[in-house]
């Protein structure tokens, strides 16, 4: 990024006249807040600059290719707070942008050049046109963007035009029939934080292949756990003789591999053996552990005593059969890993465990539904909704009803009432999730007849179809027999013997 402006010495306030920015993604960088997504933010004492062009510029056009110059101007006035010392400071660390940022300052036009941000090996004095050439590198590897801006953002230090153009090399000279972009990033990565040469690195891959591993399962476990390059053939093998020994076969040791490389990285005495203590102390024989760890590899990233507290949980769960015999479809070993799943889903979104486990307690049809359904509502939750997710301690029952049919309609009658000035008082989240579906109708629905066409159920529009042709109950209807004299008399002698 270069800065033009001027700027005397005693002035305040910067002029800036053009702004210049070699990025790596155009949609990565730029956001609603613009600069500051870069993290340009002041401190203590900070001072003002307005922006009065802003040129973004690619050193590829395949990058932008809706920039048919390379270039964008945007002309708009801007005004961002600004550092007053940043020109002096030599590793400003209260900057914390996505992408390191370039400052300089020769001649009469001022250009900052102000390099990296973290306390890291970033090549400090490299020049502009060789953080280019490092961007090309990097580039003709065809990693995915965002996961090439996180590279960037996580190790600066990957942008040394020295180490990049060996590892381009080593690369090069490298057969891998399966490597990928991702692995190649995060070979990178790792090698850069550990001084690791290319040598050292196609060590590693020979020792892989020595135990037998094929191109593809070498791939994914240097793309999901880089750290393996750091270990010896020994430590390795000591990891797959665990799974041996519980009875998995090559090809599913492949399989645990290949969907789970962190495991690699579990030591066997201090985690994997206690892990596998604690399955048989609930009565799991070992072929039955050792099958689930085949179908879910990631049975075995549990931490010492997450089995033993979801086991519990689920085997005092009150709720009703139908749900209960839904959560043991499975058996309860998987069971136990799916609360498990649910807990760490629920924690990634700001939730203690104690309070998760307290969620899944109130509601216990969020166990039946699937992860990647709940990260869907709660997502809604916080960014439609505006909502803090600690509210699902309070109505457990948003993660409980069914996202297209109740909450997503609901949600727009209220913001459509809400923006029209209808309604005289907030709805929370338990006024919108609590109510029958026939209660919200008559509340927010009927008297306003804009709001049918988005709550579907219940308007006007919608004909509710019967399930069956009129008159079909004649059909089921039992025949009737004539009762004979007879038929009268045996029910007249029945009836006065029990006189």
């Amino acid at each position: 990024m270069m800065v033009k402006g001027v700027c005397g010495k005693g002035a305040k306030k910067w002029k800036i006249e053009e702004v210049v920015v070699v990025v790596v993604g155009f949609e990565s960088f730029l956001g609603r807040k613009g600069l500051v997504n870069y993290g340009i933010t002041p401190i203590q004492h900070h001072m003002n600059f307005s922006l009065s062009r802003f040129v973004v510029t690619s050193p590829l056009l395949a990058l932008n290719p809706e920039l048919s110059n390379g270039h964008k101007d945007f002309n708009q006035n801007h005004s961002y707070p600004l550092h007053r010392d940043i020109y002096r400071q030599e590793k400003p660390n209260f900057l914390k942008p996505k992408f390191p940022i370039l400052f300089n300052k020769p001649n009469k036009t001022q250009i900052f050049t102000a390099i990296s941000i973290q306390e890291t090996d970033f090549p400090r004095h490299s020049a502009p046109k060789e953080l280019e050439k490092s961007l090309v590198i990097l580039l003709s590897f065809k990693i995915p963007q965002n996961s090439l801006v996180s590279l960037i953002c996580d190790c600066p230090g990957v942008l040394d035009f020295q180490f990049l153009k060996k590892w381009e090399m080593g690369f090069s000279n490298f057969v891998l029939l399966s490597s990928s972009p991702l692995m190649i990033k995060s070979v990178l990565e790792q090698s850069k934080r550990f001084q690791i040469d290319p040598d050292g690195f196609f060590k590693s891959v020979e020792v892989l292949r020595g135990l037998g591993f094929i191109d593809g399962t070498v791939s994914k476990v240097l793309e999901g756990f880089p750290g393996v390059i750091l270990m010896n053939g020994k430590e390795i093998q000591r990891r797959l003789e665990f799974l041996a020994g519980i009875g998995i076969p090559r090809d599913g040791i492949d399989r645990v591999l290949r969907s789970f490389p962190g495991y690699i990285g579990f030591g066997v005495e201090d985690r994997l053996k206690p892990l596998l203590y604690e399955f048989k102390d609930f009565g799991f024989s070992v072929d039955l552990i050792s099958r689930e760890i085949i179908k879910e590899p990631r049975i075995l990233s549990m931490e010492l005593g997450e089995f033993s507290q979801c086991l519990e949980f689920l085997r005092t769960l009150k709720c009703r059969v139908p749900i209960k015999e839904k959560i043991f479809s499975e058996g309860e070993f998987r069971a136990g890993f799916e609360v498990k799943l649910r807990v760490d889903c629920l924690c990634r979104y700001g939730l203690i465990r104690r309070e998760a486990f307290e969620v899944l307690w109130k509601e216990p049809r969020s166990i039946i539904y699937k992860v990647g359904e709940i990260e869907r509502k709660i997502e809604f939750l916080i960014h439609r909704m505006k909502f803090n997710s600690r509210c699902l301690v309070e109505v457990p029952e948003y993660l409980g009803v069914n996202f297209e049919k109740q909450i997503i309609p609901r949600h727009n009658v209220i913001e459509y009432l809400r923006s029209k000035g209808g309604l005289g008082y907030e709805v929370g989240l338990k006024g919108l999730v609590k109510p029958s579906r026939l209660r919200f109708y008559n509340l927010y629905v009927k008297p306003y007849p804009d709001c049918a066409k988005m709550f579907g159920r219940f308007s006007g529009d919608v004909k509710v179809q019967s399930r069956h042709p009129v008159g079909l109950w004649k059909l089921f209807k039992p025949q009737r027999y004539p009762e004979s004299k007879e038929d009268v008399k045996n029910t007249k002698l029945f009836m006065e013997s029990l006189g």
